[in-house]
This record gives structure tokens, C-alpha cells and sequence, in this order.
């Protein structure tokens, strides 16, 4: 009876944010103004994917480093500013995506929608092309005005920070642990750079040892893709899901079950945190489970500190305010 009460407690909650949420977007916000707007970015998400597969995660993670930036405003799409900083130069792509779809979009629609929206909708959209959930996109996102480089490198979670830290960043966006959980399984696609592990390879612990969460066939696999000699390998990219590396599934948590995670920070939602090991458990076991919880985390990401109204405004080109 306990965990009924609980149950209620936590839907009626989920109703007020829902319901909070749909005070500043709209599911049907295009309807009129541009009514074949998910039809344009489909298309050119799918031509984006059709030509490069690591896309999909690409933009998923365009999405997720413009949201935790100060919210959902289409900052990171901006010239200079978050573009710049160490979680996005050299390894944030997607920008040109975005630019074509936006160009699209203002052939039909001329001025009306905005590019945080188009991000947000291409995330989903890019998803749903290679095996992942679908979720409801409300939109009326205004476009912020400022990028900052500072900001970026302060709130963007880094691979090398420890689980408590990251949580942190998440918990100041109005999230919580188990969006920590399941928005880590957006790892089941795409790449990491060697430089973000291969401190888990070789010298781990100060002494020239490797990461001992790290199975040992999975290093010495890494060591010759990242030799410990050769700087010029710092860029070489490995899946971070080499089970099935393009398709959006569970297996991410299957690998943290089997010590097989990538990145430090996500072998660590397995380590010595009772809750988010047992999550992590529960989604390696119940693909389902993920799925659906990931669809309603992305809700969640997607209504992080949005602009509306005379807040923001409405670029004419992604990568400059008007």
C-alpha cells in the first residue's frame, strides 16, 4: 500500500510538470503557421543519416549540450561562444544539419520557427530513424540571444568528472539521478574520442596500471587503437556501444553490466551507487523499460530553462542572432 501511495504521489507530480510545462509550449504550436514542419526535418534528417550514420547520435548530442547550457535556446548553434569550448570544439557536429534544415523550413516558413525548436524536433526525428522511441515534442521555443564559452565548459558533464558532479549538473537543470541513468543511454550510439579513456587504459592509477572496471580483453583491444606513445591518437575514435553500434537498443547497459563501458563516467553508474547500479541492472534486463524511459526524459530535457514569447527571438540564421 506504501508503494501505491508512492506511486500516486509521483504521477500527480508528473501531471503538474506536464501541465507546467504545456503553460509555455504547445504540442500543436505549427499547426497552422507551418503545418509540414516534422515532415521537412524528417526528410532531412534522414538524408543527413543516409549519408553519415554517426548523425543520429551527433544531434542527439547537439540537443543534449544545448539544453544543459543555460536551457533550450539554440545557443550552441551560435558562432563562437559554446562552439569554442572544450566539450564542443573539435568534436560537436551536426551544425551544418541543422543549417539545411532551417533553410528548409524558411522556404515554407518564413520567420516562424525557431531553431531551438528545429534542434529539438531533429533529435527526436533522428532517434526514431535507427530503432529508438518516439516521445511528443511541444514546441514555442524562442532562440537566446547570447553564447557563452565559460558556461559551456562549467555545465556540459565531462567523462572525467565523478558520478556525484555530474549528478550535480544534472539536479541544477531540474533533473534527477534516474535522468542521469537513462539519458547516459544515449551511448549506446556514437564515438568518443581516445582522450576521453585512455587514462583507463594505462596509467589509471598513478602506477602505470589500467582501469580495473575495465574488462581486460577491451583494453588490450583500445591499447592499439590509443597507443600510449602516439599523441596523434588522442582523436582516433572508438564506439562508445561496439555491440551494436548504430542501433539505438539497451545494450549500453549490458556492456556496464559486463565491465565493457567506454567512458569512466559510465562505467561508474555501476559502481559503488546502490541506486543507479540497480537501474542500470533493471534496464539491461528490460529493453522496454528503457526505451519508455527514455522518451520521457528527453520531455524533461527538452523543457529545460526554454525562452518564450518576448523573451527570445526567432533567427533567420541558426548561427547569428538577427
Amino acid at each position: 500500500m506504501k508503494g501505491f501511495r508512492v506511486s500516486i504521489i509521483s504521477w500527480f507530480c508528473f501531471l503538474f510538470l506536464c501541465c507546467f510545462v504545456c503553460g509555455q509550449l504547445d504540442y500543436n504550436y505549427y499547426d497552422a503557421s507551418c503545418p509540414n514542419l516534422t515532415r521537412i526535418v524528417k526528410y532531412s534528417v534522414w538524408s543527413a543519416i543516409s549519408n553519415d550514420t554517426r548523425m543520429a547520435a551527433s544531434l542527439l548530442r547537439l540537443h543534449f549540450h544545448d539544453c544543459i547550457v543555460n536551457g533550450c535556446d539554440a545557443s550552441v548553434l551560435l558562432d563562437g561562444g559554446e562552439k569554442n569550448a572544450k566539450p564542443n570544439k573539435g568534436s560537436a557536429r551536426g551544425f551544418e544539419v541543422i543549417d539545411t534544415i532551417k533553410a528548409n523550413v524558411e522556404k515554407f516558413c518564413p520567420n516562424t520557427v525557431s531553431c531551438a525548436d528545429i534542434l529539438t524536433l531533429a533529435a527526436r526525428e533522428a532517434i526514431l530513424l535507427i530503432g529508438g522511441p518516439f516521445w511528443s515534442v511541444s514546441f514555442g521555443r524562442r532562440d537566446g540571444l547570447t553564447t557563452s564559452e565559460d558556461a559551456a565548459n562549467n555545465q556540459v558533464p565531462s567523462p572525467f568528472e565523478p558520478l556525484e558532479n555530474i549528478t550535480a549538473k544534472f539536479v541544477s537543470k531540474g533533473l534527477d539521478i534516474k535522468d542521469v541513468v537513462v539519458l547516459s543511454g544515449a551511448h549506446t550510439i556514437g564515438f568518443a574520442q581516445c582522450f576521453t579513456f585512455k587514462q583507463r587504459l594505462f596509467d589509471f592509477d598513478g602506477a602505470g596500471n589500467p582501469d580495473p572496471t575495465m574488462d581486460a580483453s577491451m583494453v588490450s583491444n583500445l591499447r592499439s587503437l590509443c597507443p600510449n606513445q602516439d599523441d596523434s591518437s588522442d582523436s582516433n575514435l572508438a564506439p562508445l556501444d561496439a555491440v551494436t553500434t548504430n542501433k539505438f537498443d539497451n545494450v549500453y547497459y549490458k556492456n556496464l553490466v559486463n565491465k565493457t563501458g567506454l567512458l569512466q563516467s559510465d562505467q561508474a553508474l555501476v559502481g559503488d551507487n546502490n541506486t543507479t547500479a540497480q537501474m542500470v541492472l533493471g534496464y539491461s534486463r528490460y529493453p522496454y523499460l528503457f526505451l519508455k524511459d527514455f522518451a520521457a526524459s528527453m520531455v524533461k530535457l527538452g523543457s529545460v530553462g526554454v525562452l518564450t514569447g518576448k523573451d527570445g527571438e526567432i533567427r533567420k540564421n541558426c548561427r547569428v542572432v538577427n
